[in-house]
């Protein structure tokens, strides 16, 4: 018992003095660590190590953990003695819990000379308790003394006669504590915040117990007067104590109703801004978290460094006045609200010398492809170097007042760009070319997430579902499943609910990952139906199987006692149960696309860890007469341990509990070993039981935090050529982790968890579960998405080449990267499975990926390209796009503004598509050339080009379409006046039209002017403003994201329809335009007679076949970047032969 006593001391005291006088702190000890039996601060282990620096008699310590946190904001047992030291013993902890790291320090005295004592005072009172006091001085007059100055006495002990407490209404308690109204009772009602009562709620009046609630949440407390206006607190273990005022229900009685809140660790809502700053300027870093109790203990960290909280003044806002380079670097902060604590995302601070410039003017090397036949004599290549600003933050005009968030965020941009002239075989092509780059208002695209929810088994849409972010409704699925949701601003985890309003299907949480720079990002969601109801007889023990694996025994069993269900209200339910419990069985591979949320927690130190999962369920219980819900109390789980083939998650296994608004998993209760079994079936095999309570969470998790954690490098790229330059950004990459049977990789016993990642511009990183000892106790399966598309990855047959896969040997054959179509041809290309080994940093061959150890995520994030890493690619058309103003799709903030953009505004990239069918007996190229049609300030100019290889049909005899982007007509850069796009369609061959589309023709048409020459081998329009449809052959999507609109756009036009999807090509649906091709007839003139018949042509072809050699024997050159050009007039121009490539033409 005194062990206990001190230990609920130190609880409360932050300080342990034995005197009080003049003395000094020691510096700060941390002797030992709390791994073993816990955290020893001895004072004879402090001696030991520093005998110089402590004294003989310290009079006080102060503990603190390395995080700064006191022991009373750990809520750990600790013991302490200025004699003794500090101590925390692991095993006096909570269940589950260990000692933090302290770190203590000591108070010495300087000593002095007391003189006597005086004599004592007076005693303050007779009766009742008193106190008298005696003084004393301190003699010395060079060291002060060690002590106190004075002491207090206890006097007056004797109780007095009469209470003194006068009342209103009634009399003294016995107590003489408080009035008491014979006639008069206080009646209360303790709910939860979403209405079910609460039983067991104590209620207290002034910090004295006055009962607790029943099973209804209700109390009744005779005695209370009714006019008294008293604090009521109201506490129940779980929940967050509230404390409020009593109101008058008559002349007798008051009453009060209390809502309790469910305790919740705390959550980061805001987090702080990356921030780029010059030498003596401020800033101010926010972050905000909330939680029940609402956080208020707020920590700052520079560099991983804890920042002093006494010199800084800090909160959760932390400013910093006249920075200086050393301040650079990485911010985080962390929040603690007493159950937990939880940290925020890092913001990078960069600091620049005053006199430097946070943006050079001068443009990097961009380098476009020119069409093909443009070859470049002068640089030998058919690249031309257009220029490009880097998008980097940059130093603008700040505001003077303290923002957690810049007004303006300013980026490294154009400044200023010109028209140049390149010449090719027969024709001019102008090209938009940067000139100078300065620091201008950085672009903010919207960011969006779009998708489909469908069932994961059966396909079926989830039609008009509610769709919540944060608990907020943000509208409704469409008939087809689909949605499109804007993200908020400043999120970093995007958590959205799917509800069912016909109750058909489970309720589904997500945390979709999204590209904040604005890309669309495609997201196929897959959701379970519910199960179909049971009746139970709640008077009975009801036993759930949760599992029905054919041939396997049930993971688990939910097994709830008799009477166990109840009301809202809290009354028993005595009436037939309608009971669906809905199993989400990782033995079923499946069902990991339909998995809840992304199987994450936060651990004690605040950072967001993996779990690994042996199923989730979702359960529904309803009143059969009035199907209101019902609640279940004492309810326990019992997880089959033959289930579970790694024999250390026995020892971790947990039962959590989903919290909708973070998307996090919260640990409900931990397993115990079974004591007995109830049913003699059950006698052979062993159990592990949790406790649970059925509320107002209904979505449950039997999980294990898995430790052995890695991550796997992958990139995206636009073709099977694996340029690095033509890397693919806003791909979905996902990685099932696998628990592969024993001997047996190719075939899964399980998966145990399911992460998403974006890639980004070098690539992504999925965290996996990793083993060091076996390369094959994790697998791993990975695909990749985008807009819909499943891209293919990189083949492991007929022969592993590394240089395809992308992984050198032998770690390749490490890991036994196997595409899906492996050992079936017929199987699916898009996806690959691996050996999940973590890498041995002893062996060179496996230090550069593609698998990083877990504290290895920067090396994986900034691994250079060259490194080793998986590959995914598009299986793409043979094709080729020009825009007069340069624009990378992948990247939005590449957009350049100008009358010649293709794609006029960067908050909505609109594309266009027409349907050309060729009836031919191969593929043929076909282009579209787009210029300005109507538009005063670019008529007959050039937008682009677009060539594209037709697609044969598979079903169709001698024939083939092609999907032919063209520019869309509608309002310009100015937004003022609408360009009718001038639109040449022109296949590469002996082709010419033999139908144009109806509906079509007679649209252009009814919107002059109509453009001549429709008789020809080629098909000129003026483009339709309106957004036509299948049924002309047009095709337009509108997105915040060009590569998503025109993913989309292409999928209607391969499937020919206005809302479907398809990848194989169906040449006589939805079609524009029909073309016959045929090939030239096949001449057998030697090279001497063509060389006489014909021998200008036949020189020019001798000529060309060089420039081409020479084109691939040699490497491609750099264009020079041009400083200056000649000024051309538009009245007079040179003629061809006397322009010179890269000749400048200003606007």
């Amino acid at each position: 018992m005194p062990a206990l006593l001190s230990s609920l001391l130190i609880l409360v005291f932050l300080k342990i003095s034995a005197t009080t006088g003049a003395s000094e702190w020691t510096s700060w000890f941390n002797i030992d660590h709390p791994g073993g039996e816990g955290d020893y601060e001895t004072v004879e282990a402090v001696r030991f190590y520093y005998p110089d620096r402590l004294c003989a008699k310290p009079i006080a310590l102060e503990a603190r953990t390395t995080e700064w946190a006191s022991p009373e904001d750990t809520m750990e047992v600790v013991h302490s003695s200025p004699e003794k030291g500090f101590w925390c013993n692991n095993k006096e902890q909570k269940e589950g819990k260990l000692c933090s790291n302290y770190h203590v320090r000591f108070k010495c005295p300087l000593e002095g000379y007391w003189s006597h004592w005086e004599s004592w005072t007076p005693c303050t009172r007779t009766c009742g308790g008193g106190r008298r006091i005696r003084r004393r001085v301190c003699t010395s007059k060079k060291n002060p003394c060690s002590g106190r100055t004075y002491q207090l006495q206890k006097c007056g002990k004797a109780p007095c006669k009469a209470c003194d407490l006068l009342c209103a209404q009634g009399e003294a308690n016995e107590a003489c504590k408080r009035c008491t109204c014979s006639s008069h009772a206080l009646v209360g009602k303790v709910q939860a915040s979403h209405s079910s009562a609460l039983n067991g709620a104590r209620v207290f009046l002034k910090n004295e117990l006055l009962g607790t609630t029943d099973i209804r949440g209700n109390i009744i407390i005779p005695g209370i007067c009714s006019d008294d206006h008293v604090n009521i607190t109201v506490a129940l273990e779980g929940f967050s104590s509230v404390s409020l005022q009593n109101i008058k229900n008559g002349s007798s009685s008051s009453y009060f109703v209390a809502v309790l809140k469910r305790e919740e660790r705390p959550y980061m809502v805001q987090h702080p801004y990356s921030k780029i700053r010059k030498e003596g300027q401020k800033v101010t870093l926010c972050c905000q978290a909330t939680g029940n109790p609402i956080p208020t203990k707020y920590y700052w960290y520079h560099n991983g460094t804890l920042l002093d909280k006494q010199i800084l003044k800090y909160d959760n806002t932390l400013t910093l006045r006249n920075l200086q380079a050393v301040q650079a670097g990485t911010y985080q902060c962390r929040a603690n609200n007493g159950l937990g604590v939880i940290k925020s995302s890092v913001a990078q601070l960069t600091i620049v010398g005053k006199q430097v410039n946070s943006c050079s003017k001068s443009p990097q090397e961009h380098l476009i492809k020119l069409p093909a036949g443009c070859f470049q004599t002068t640089t030998r290549s058919l690249y031309y170097n257009v220029g490009k600003c880097p998008n980097t933050q940059c130093v603008g005009s700040l505001s003077s007042e303290i923002l957690c968030k810049d007004k303006v965020d300013y980026c490294c941009g154009i400044k200023q760009m010109m028209l140049q002239e390149v010449q090719c075989p027969g024709y001019i092509l102008p090209i938009m070319v940067v000139k100078e780059c300065g620091c201008v208002q950085c672009i903010q695209p919207k960011v969006l997430v779009r998708g489909r929810v469908t069932a994961y088994d059966t396909g079926e849409p989830l039609r008009f579902g509610q769709i919540f972010v944060s608990g907020e409704n943000m509208g409704f699925t469409g008939y087809k499943g689909e949605f499109t949701l804007e993200v908020p601003a400043g999120t970093k985890r995007l958590v959205v609910t799917f509800t069912d309003r016909e109750d058909k299907f489970v309720e589904t949480i997500k945390v979709f990952p999204f590209d904040p720079k604005g890309s669309t990002v495609y997201q196929d969601v897959k959701i379970m139906q519910k199960s179909q109801p049971e009746n139970l007889n709640p008077g009975i023990i009801n036993i759930i199987p949760l599992g029905t694996i054919e041939g396997e025994d049930p993971m688990a069993e939910l097994v709830i006692p008799p009477y166990s269900f109840t009301r809202m209200d809290g009354e028993v339910y005595n009436g037939t149960v309608k009971a669906s419990v809905t199993f989400l069985d990782p033995r079923n591979i499946s069902t990991a696309s339909a998995a809840s949320s992304d199987l994450n927690f936060v651990n004690r130190d605040g950072d967001i860890s993996p779990l690994r999962t042996y199923g989730m369920f979702a359960v529904d219980f309803r009143q059969e007469d009035t199907n209101a819900v019902l609640l279940a109390g004492n309810v326990e789980v019992h997880l089959n341990t033959e289930q579970v083939k790694m024999p250390q998650h026995l020892k971790e296994m947990k039962l959590w509990s989903l919290n909708q608004e973070t998307g996090l998993w919260e640990e409900e209760s931990r397993f115990q070993v079974a004591k007995g079994s109830h049913r003699k079936r059950r006698e052979e095999r062993s159990f592990l039981i949790g406790q649970m309570e059925i509320r107002e969470r209904r979505l449950f998790n039997l999980d294990v935090p898995e430790y052995r954690r890695c991550f796997v490098k992958v990139r995206a790229y636009m073709n099977e050529k694996f340029m690095p330059s033509e890397q693919l950004e806003g791909v979905v990459i996902n990685l099932i982790n696998l628990e592969p049977m024993a001997g047996f990789k190719s075939n899964p016993r399980a998966w145990g968890r399911f992460d998403s990642v974006i890639t980004g511009k070098n690539g992504a990183c999925l965290p996996a579960f990793c083993d060091a000892q076996r390369p094959d106790a994790y697998t791993a399966y990975v695909t990749a998405i985008m807009g819909g598309e499943e891209l293919e990855a990189a083949p492991s047959s007929p022969k592993l080449n590394p240089n395809i896969v992308g992984v050198s040997q032998p770690y390749l054959s490490k890991l036994g990267y196997q595409r899906t179509d492996h050992e079936d041809k017929a199987g699916k290309k898009t996806a690959f499975k691996l050996n999940l080994a973590k890498p041995n940093p002893n062996n060179l061959d496996e230090t550069s990926g593609p698998i990083y150890a877990f504290r290895n995520l920067r090396g994986c994030e900034e691994a250079p390209v060259s490194d080793n890493h998986f590959r995914f690619y598009r299986v793409e058309e043979d094709k080729y796009e020009y825009n007069v103003v340069p624009f990378d799709e992948t990247d939005l903030t590449s957009w350049i503004g100008g009358y010649l953009s293709w794609w006029p505004n960067p908050q909505e990239f609109r594309a266009c598509y027409i349907k050309v069918r060729i009836q031919g007996s191969q593929e043929y190229m076909v282009r579209s050339r787009n210029a300005g049609g109507s538009h005063p300030r670019t008529t007959g100019q050039l937008y682009g080009l677009r060539d594209i290889r037709s697609v044969r049909d598979l079903q169709v005899d001698r024939s083939s379409a092609a999907c032919v982007e063209f520019k869309c007509s509608g309002m310009l850069y100015d937004q003022s006046v609408v360009d009718r796009t001038h639109v040449v369609i022109n296949p590469q061959g002996s082709c010419r039209i033999i139908e144009i589309n109806r509906l079509l023709k007679e649209y252009l048409g009814r919107h002059p002017p109509v453009v001549l020459g429709n008789d020809t081998g080629a098909f000129n329009m003026l483009a339709p403003v309106d957004p036509l449809g299948h049924n002309y052959g047009i095709y337009t999507v509108t997105d915040q994201n060009p590569k998503l609109a025109k993913e989309i756009a292409i999928g209607r036009c391969f499937d020919g329809t206005s809302d479907g999807f398809s990848r194989e090509m169906k040449s006589t649906a939805g079609v524009a335009l029909t073309f016959r091709c045929q090939e030239k007839p096949v001449t057998h003139e030697s090279f001497f007679q063509r060389l006489i018949n014909n021998p200008g042509e036949t020189l020019r072809e001798i000529r060309r076949g060089m420039l081409e050699n020479e084109q691939t024997e040699t490497l491609p050159q750099v264009v020079p970047y041009p400083a200056t050009g000649r000024t051309t007039s538009r009245a007079r121009r040179p003629i061809a032969n006397q322009r010179r490539p890269g000749q400048i033409r200003r606007n």
